[in-house]
């Protein structure tokens, strides 16, 4: 007997935290299909169990995770796909269009939510490093840089003007078939604190570590220079 799906065909008719922070997720690194036969499907794959786990559970979902193994090295791929022809509605009342991720805008967030949705997409398209500048000193000097990624220059433009509403300024670069948003020292620790003021299991904690790793290494050398 087949089992039946569950599903909250709301979730994105109305802004909660959980809900800009799958839609942020998404619009980085999720697919909406509408095919010929008139179904609706929205799917996502990623590498984080953990994390489709969190997205399956506020998703109000019972849908079948599936697991791709993959050959040598390559890490194994997870796939969540829920077929809804109301959730996907909204996702393009939002700006979500099936095979249209390069002319992605991204939508109207409520200000209240606007961390969790650029949390979201960070974990979905962004990337954090820190390393050391100037090795050839003698002083050399501890850096960390932020940065998103779209093949959408118009997404990367309205992120950057929301960003700057909060003080949070950087640089847009065409990186050949796509573009970068990236971020020095003081706007990604302003970052640090939009992404992370509010906590919830829905992140990827190995980029929040990358923060709270340049913060402490920063002070353990301020400290040895005093």
């Amino acid at each position: 007997m087949p089992i039946a799906r569950e599903l909250n065909a709301r979730f994105f008719k109305t802004w909660t935290p959980e809900m800009a922070y799958v839609l942020g997720f998404i619009i980085a690194d999720g697919t909406v299909i509408h095919t010929k036969r008139d179904t609706h499907f929205l799917s996502i794959q990623i590498t984080d169990l953990t994390l489709l786990q969190e997205i399956q559970k506020v998703l109000g979902s019972n849908h079948a995770i599936h697991v791709r193994e993959r050959e040598g090295n390559e890490q194994t791929i997870y796939r969540l796909q829920i077929g809804s022809k109301a959730l996907c509605a909204d996702l393009a009342r939002l700006g979500v269009i099936p095979r249209e991720a390069h002319i992605t805008r991204m939508p109207s967030v409520p200000d209240a939510y606007l961390g969790d949705f650029v949390r979201g997409y960070f974990d979905g398209d962004g990337n954090v490093w820190i390393g050391l500048v100037h090795k050839e000193r003698q002083t050399n000097h501890l850096v960390i840089q932020t940065a998103f990624t779209s093949c959408s220059l118009a997404f990367l433009e309205s992120l950057k003007s929301a960003l700057e509403q909060k003080d949070i300024t950087g640089s847009l670069a065409c990186r050949g078939s796509y573009f970068r948003l990236s971020y020095s020292v003081r706007s990604s620790l302003a970052l640090y604190d939009l992404l992370y003021t509010r906590p919830s299991p829905l992140q990827l904690p190995r980029k929040r570590l990358v923060f709270e790793r340049f913060m402490r290494e920063r002070e353990r050398a301020a400290n040895m220079r005093v």
